[in-house]
C-alpha cells in the first residue's frame, strides 16, 4: 500500500491495516464472497498477479488444509514477502513452465478457484487502459484452463468500456455463468470491476494454447451483457459514528497513523532513485 495522502485517508486502506491485511483490496475479495461464496467447498486455489499478497493472505485465512503440501500458489514477475500457507511463484502467466509450477504442489490435482486482481499501470487514457486490461485478462484466462477444475470459478479484474461486451461473451462459452461485480470498496471513481465466472465447462478447453493472441479461434461470437451486481456488506460500517463509509471520501488521519504492513521488496523504481541518489540521471 502507498502512502499517498488519499490513501492515508481512506478508510478501507486503514482497516486493511488493522486487519494486517498489506492492502486495501482485500476487501474487494471478501465483499466478493459475501455475494458469491467463493470459498465453498475450495481446497486449492490460485492467486494470479498476486503482489502485494493481500487477496492471497485472504485464501490463507479463509481456506483450511490439513495437507502437507500448500493449498494456495500466489504468481508474481515481481518477488512477494512470504506468506504462511502460501506457496509463492515469481513467473509469468504467459509462460507453461509457470502453468506447471502452479499444478506442482496440487499433484494431481486442479484447483477449484483461480484469482486474479492484476493490472496495468494506468496511463489516465481509458481506451488504452482497457485494451491493456482486456488483454492482461485474456492471458489470465488461458493459464486458468491450464490449472482451473472441470466446474472451477474464476475471478478477476476488468475495466468496464464500450469493447467489453465481446470479452464476456467469449467468457460465457467457457463458463456457464459470468457476472460482473462492484464491490463498495472499489472506488465510484475507478473503472474497474471484478468478473466472476463459475462453472467452468473444462474440455474441449482445457489448456488453451498461451501463445495466441484471442481467447478462441474461428468464433463468431456476438456481444452479450452480463447481469451487473453491487456488492459489499457492513464491512464499511463505522460503528462509532453509525455512518456507512465511502470508499471516495476523505476522512482524518489518525495520530497513532502507522506505515504499510508490506512495502514493495523491489519496486520497479527502485534502480531509477539509486541512479538519481547518486547522480546519475
Amino acid at each position: 500500500m502507498g502512502r499517498l495522502s488519499r490513501d492515508k485517508r481512506d478508510v478501507f486502506y486503514r482497516r486493511a491495516k488493522e486487519k494486517g491485511y498489506r492492502a486495501r483490496s482485500a476487501f474487494k475479495l471478501l465483499q466478493l464472497d459475501s455475494e458469491f461464496n467463493l470459498f465453498e467447498g475450495v481446497k486449492r486455489a490460485v492467486d494470479l498477479c498476486a503482489a502485494p499478497g493481500s487477496w492471497s493472505q485472504v485464501l490463507a485465512d479463509r481456506l483450511d488444509s490439513d495437507d502437507a503440501n500448500p493449498n494456495i500458489v500466489a504468481v508474481d514477475l515481481q518477488p512477494m514477502a512470504p506468506i504462511d500457507g502460501v506457496l509463492c511463484i515469481q513467473g509469468d502467466i504467459t509462460s507453461y513452465d509457470t502453468a506447471r509450477s502452479i499444478l506442482s504442489p496440487f499433484q494431481t490435482n486442479r484447483a477449484e478457484l483461480v484469482i486474479c486482481d492484476g493490472a496495468p499501470d494506468v496511463t489516465g487514457l481509458h481506451d488504452l487502459d482497457e485494451y491493456l486490461q482486456a488483454q492482461l485478462l485474456i492471458m489470465a484466462v488461458k493459464i486458468t484452463t491450464h490449472v482451473l477444475v472441470d466446474g472451477g470459478t474464476f475471478v478477476a479484474k476488468i475495466f468496464r468500456g464500450r469493447h467489453a461486451s465481446q470479452l464476456y461473451a467469449q467468457l460465457r462459452l467457457l463458463f456457464d455463468r459470468v457476472s460482473i461485480a462492484k464491490p463498495t470498496s472499489s472506488r465510484n471513481s475507478s473503472l474497474e470491476s471484478f468478473v466472476v465466472c463459475q462453472q467452468f465447462k473444462g474440455a474441449p478447453y482445457f489448456n488453451l494454447s498461451l501463445d495466441q493472441d484471442t481467447v478462441l479461434e474461428g468464433s463468431d461470437i456476438p456481444p452479450a451483457v452480463p447481469p451487473f451486481l453491487a456488492c459489499g456488506d457492513l464491512s464499511g460500517w463505522d460503528e462509532s459514528e453509525q455512518v456507512m463509509m465511502d470508499a471516495d471520501k476523505s476522512y482524518p488521519i489518525e495520530q497513532d497513523y502507522v506505515a504499510p504492513i508490506a512495502p514493495p521488496i523491489l519496486p520497479p523504481h527502485q534502480a531509477q532513485n539509486v541512479q538519481k541518489a547518486n547522480g546519475k540521471e
